[in-house]
Order: structure tokens, then C-alpha cells, then sequence
């Protein structure tokens, strides 16, 4: 059973020792957030992977991304039934091969144009889907929404706030390396798990096997 949001920050107050006075609801909050784009910055894990789908308009070059972007994975065109990758470039690239929106065509190659935006070449000359694939912005655990690390990564999750609470308690030393000794097992633990073990197939790849000493007797 998934902890709640309640008894996480309870939980996180038993660890440290100290009360509301000291840790209030908002705080400890804010250890979250800190917390999940600290473990979102160090594991690309799945549940960040977000698709999104858009409309080009003829003679427009220029695209929106979604709200929520951190990273931008790859973009598609769908023409029909036809799915496209387009090719990544710099702006210098796609200024050169596209100066103006008057070279139009099916969109081959995109840029990123500022932080919200991608620039598609050539300009679209009519209406095509655009499928961004992307990673988010880690969603926020809180009274309200329930997030994979809190369900899945309790533990992960604990640890690296209670590095977070022991820094801003400002001690003890053999309290915060404890924790954070933990954390860094477990965020690798996660990595392995959703870098290594999630982005393989049994199929294709075999079962994950561990090598076991056999001395000679």
C-alpha cells in the first residue's frame, strides 16, 4: 500500500527528531520537490516519459512544446499513414537550409528555437500531427497527487529528503552521511533498475544473470 502524503511528513519528522516548529508542512514540501528533481536530474526513469501530439499550421514554422518539457527526446511527423523521425539541427543549420517560411514542404529536420519553442524545416506547407516525444517535469508529490516515487521508491525517495532535512538542520554530521550513504545506494539501485534492467527485453537479451564464484577445490 502506497504511504500518504501525511504520513510521509510524519514520517520524515520521526527520522529527524524534531516537530512541525521546526519542520512545518511547507518545508518539508519543499525537501520534496527538491528531492524528486534531484532523482529526475540523475535517473531517466519511465515515468517521466511523456507523448505529445500537435497540428502545424501551413506557412508556420514555428512549434510550441509542452508546458511541462525538461527534455526533448525526439519529434515525429505523421502524413497519413506514414510516421517520420525528423532530423536534429542547430538554428545556424536550419537558417541556412530554410532562411525564410517561404520553403515550405513535409518538415525533415527541427531545431529548438528558444526554451518553449522548435523551429521545423522546411515550413509546414499544410496541416501535419507532430508527435513530441519528451521527458517532463517530475510530478509533485503533495496531499493531492499520488507520484511513482512515492508508490514505487519510498525508500529512495525518503532518503534524499532526509539529506535534504538533515543539511538544513545543520547536523548531526553522522546523521546526514548516514542518509545520504543510503540514498546514493538506492538512486543506483534505481538506475539499474530503470536505465539498465526496464530498457531490456528477456526476449532479446537473456536473463539478467550474476556471476558466481566457483574456486577451483
Amino acid at each position: 500500500m502506497a504511504i500518504t502524503y501525511s504520513d510521509f511528513l510524519t514520517q520524515v519528522r520521526n527520522y529527524t527528531e524534531v516537530d512541525s516548529n521546526v519542520l512545518s508542512d511547507s518545508i518539508i514540501d519543499q525537501f520534496i520537490r527538491d528531492a524528486e528533481l534531484r532523482i529526475a536530474n540523475e535517473v531517466d526513469y519511465d515515468d517521466t516519459r511523456k507523448y505529445s501530439t500537435s497540428t502545424t499550421v501551413a506557412s508556420q514554422r514555428y512549434l510550441n512544446m509542452p508546458g511541462d518539457t525538461i527534455v526533448l527526446r525526439s519529434v515525429q511527423v505523421i502524413n497519413g499513414n506514414t510516421r517520420t523521425f525528423l532530423e536534429k539541427r542547430d538554428t545556424s543549420f536550419i537558417s541556412e537550409y530554410a532562411p525564410d517560411s517561404t520553403s515550405t514542404g513535409l518538415p525533415k529536420y527541427f531545431a529548438n528555437w528558444d526554451e518553449t519553442t522548435i523551429v521545423l524545416a522546411p515550413t509546414p506547407d499544410q496541416a501535419y500531427t507532430i508527435q513530441v516525444n519528451y521527458i517532463q517535469d517530475p510530478p509533485h508529490f503533495n496531499s493531492s497527487l499520488q507520484t511513482y516515487l512515492a508508490k514505487f521508491q519510498e525508500n529512495l525517495l525518503l532518503y534524499a529528503v532526509l539529506v535534504e532535512a538533515f543539511s538544513f538542520l545543520k547536523g548531526p554530521a553522522d546523521m546526514y552521511n548516514l542518509y545520504k550513504n543510503k540514498y546514493d545506494e538506492s538512486i543506483q539501485a534505481f538506475a539499474l533498475q530503470q536505465m539498465g534492467r526496464r530498457r531490456k527485453s528477456e526476449y532479446d537479451s537473456g536473463v539478467p544473470r550474476v556471476k558466481i564464484p566457483s574456486p577451483s577445490p
